[in-house]
This record gives C-alpha cells, sequence and structure tokens, in this order.
C-alpha cells in the first residue's frame, strides 16, 4: 500500500520515482530488493555532513534507521562545505520533488523561515533534527529532536564551579558563530557561571576542529602567560586539541588545566579514561528510533511535542569514562 494510500493527510504529494537532487543526494542502501519505491515513505534528509565524530555518528544511525527493509526511501543530502546554501537548494529540491517528510539539520539556525513556508504550503512536514532555527517558530516545523544544549551547558557549568570554588581564569573553544547550538551552549554555561568567581579571559572560535582547538590554545594560553586554570570547549574535537596544546606548552592536562567538554564521542571518553579531560558531557546523537517514531505520528496525523528532548549523561572521573567505553557507539 502506498503512502499516499495510508495517510490521506498528504495526498499528492509522494515522490516521482527515485529522482536523485543532484546535491550529493541519494537513497540510503540495505534495502530489500523486492520492495518497489511506489511502497516507500520518502523522507528528504537535509544533513550536515562531515564535522566530525558526532554529527557522523549522528547521521549514520538516521540512514540505519530510514532504511527499505524499515519501509522508507531516505534521499541524503549533506551540505557543501557547511554551506547553508547548499541546504536550501537541497531542501527546496525535496519540496518540488514531493517527499513525504523533510528531516532537517540546518547548519545555521537563521535562514529558514521561506522555506520551511513553502514546504508547509506544499503540505510537507518539517522534523528539525539537533539544531534549533532562530526566530523559532514553532508552527513552522512539526518538532525539533535533539539532547537540551542548555542544560548540558549549565550542568558542565555547575561542574566548573564546583570544581573550583576559589576560581580561576578559562577560556572557551566555540563553534562557528552564527550556529544555535554555540549560542544555546553559551546561553547554558553563563547561567551557571555567572556570579562565580571564574574569569573569562577569552572566548573564540575553533570551529568544532581538533587542529584549531589546538592553534587558539596555543595562541591564548601564550597570550596570557599560561595563566589559564580552565578550558571549556563546546565539543570534543577541540577539547581534545586544547589537550595537546597544553601539554606542548610545558602543562599537565587535568592537573594544571582541566579541559571539560560536550559530545561523549569514543575519542573523548578516552581521553578522560586517560586524564587528559576532566568532565565530558555526553550529548546523544542516537535518536534515529525516536525520529522514526515521530515521523510515523506525524503522516498518521498524531499530535508530538514540539521538543522531545534526547537524554544525555554526565561522565566527572576516569572510571565513569572506561565504564562504558566497550560499549561506545561512537
Amino acid at each position: 500500500m502506498s503512502v499516499q494510500r495510508r495517510f490521506t493527510k498528504f495526498l499528492g504529494l509522494a515522490a516521482v520515482g527515485a529522482i536523485s537532487i543532484g546535491l550529493a543526494a541519494c537513497s540510503s542502501g540495505g534495502g530489500s530488493a523486492e520492495a518497489g519505491d511506489d511502497d516507500l515513505t520518502t523522507v528528504g534528509f537535509v544533513a550536515v555532513g562531515p564535522e566530525g565524530a558526532w554529527r557522523e555518528a549522528n547521521e549514520k544511525n538516521i540512514q540505519e534507521t530510514f532504511t527499505k527493509d524499515a519501509g522508507f526511501d531516505l534521499k541524503y543530502a549533506p551540505a557543501t562545505n557547511l554551506d547553508q546554501k547548499s541546504q536550501i537548494d537541497a531542501f527546496t529540491s525535496f519540496v518540488d520533488e514531493g517527499v513525504d517528510v523533510i528531516l532537517l539539520s540546518a547548519t545555521e539556525a537563521s535562514g529558514w523561515e521561506d522555506s520551511l513556508s513553502r514546504a508547509q504550503e506544499a503540505e510537507i512536514p518539517v522534523i528539525l533534527l539537533d539544531r534549533g532555527i532562530e526566530p523559532d517558530d514553532t508552527s513552522l516545523y512539526v518538532t525539533r529532536i535533539a539532547p537540551d544544549n542548555v542544560e548540558v551547558a549549565k550542568e558542565v557549568g555547575a561542574w566548573a564551579v564546583e570544581t573550583f570554588p576559589d576560581g580561576g581564569n578559562y577560556i572557551t573553544l566555540e563553534g562557528p558563530a552564527g550556529v544555535g547550538v554555540v549560542n544555546e551552549r553559551n546561553e547554558g554555561w553563563d547561567a551557571s557561571v555567572d556570579g562565580s568567581k571564574l574569569v573569562e579571559v577569552a572566548a573564540q572560535t575553533a570551529n568544532w576542529s581538533a587542529e584549531e582547538g589546538k592553534s587558539v590554545t596555543e595562541t591564548l594560553l601564550k597570550a596570557n602567560g599560561n595563566d589559564i586554570q580552565l578550558i571549556f570547549a563546546q565539543n570534543d574535537e577541540m577539547g581534545l586539541g586544547a589537550a595537546q596544546a597544553v601539554e606542548e606548552a610545558g602543562l599537565k592536562p587535568g592537573v594544571d588545566v582541566k579541559i571539560a567538554t560536550i559530545d561523549g564521542t569514543a575519542a573523548a571518553m578516552e581521553a578522560l579514561a586517560n586524564g587528559q579531560l576532566s568532565y565530558v558531557h555526553e550529548y546523544n546523537p542516537l535518536f534515529g528510533e525516536t525520529a522514526l517514531d515521530v515521523v510515523e505520528k506525524t503522516l498518521a496525523g498524531d499530535s508530538v511535542e514540539s521538543y522531545i528532548i534526547v537524554p544525555s549523561e554526565a561522565f566527572d572521573s576516569p572510571e565513569a569514562a572506561q565504564a562504558v567505553l566497550a560499549d561506545r557507539k561512537y
């Protein structure tokens, strides 16, 4: 039975064949050879693409969930060099093609109103994965599925205040400017740290990159005469790069300089187990099954919450990291 017959709300919106959108979009593999395209729910995935271990795990999880065996034709369109225009072009192509639903992981928070309005006019539901939009008009999308960036960063900040009751100098390594995740993580961190004795001597983007995390940390350590006691890295890669810079500056990570990160990748957990990092807050990327449930409910006409929070854990010791390393999936 076709998706059009199953979901009368979206009559006339089915995809025509297996059209490529021409922006690196392709159907995810692993489907049943007996399943015809007309029997599948077509999902356009406007993705971020290569951006580190967290993103790789998240997008792989989505691709492994929305398979042909599960009844879906997933069309994967990663951004070109993290460029928003390529994402908007892919989104527009999916709307023109008439996919049944669009999953959107936005490279930038702003600039989506026209695209989302166009999808709404075409009666194509949009589900946000991970990153939100600004302004946050919940009437333009079904729901956002993500861990809570603000609460996660609040917990990191609370750990920092508790760890440094007498204060200390710290630097913040941020993701790219204009990304909603960066704003949310700053908001949560500030909510816990403001009013404490901790002093931020610098905040600079390192673009989620280990290499840039290392080079930025090198520069900031030199500029401050190595008088830095804490580094808050908004993702694991930047924190791992910072740990290298700390060591090369003749300091000992975890002793002279404590480093806290967000994401919880295997590499970061290994570094926490070895004492190079001091605190890692997971930002769970494995929510494909939740997305699947939302898609099915949405196309069936059921209501869902406008924000579905993905539970995530905090790890504050080598022992805590070691306990989960063997089963870490990303």
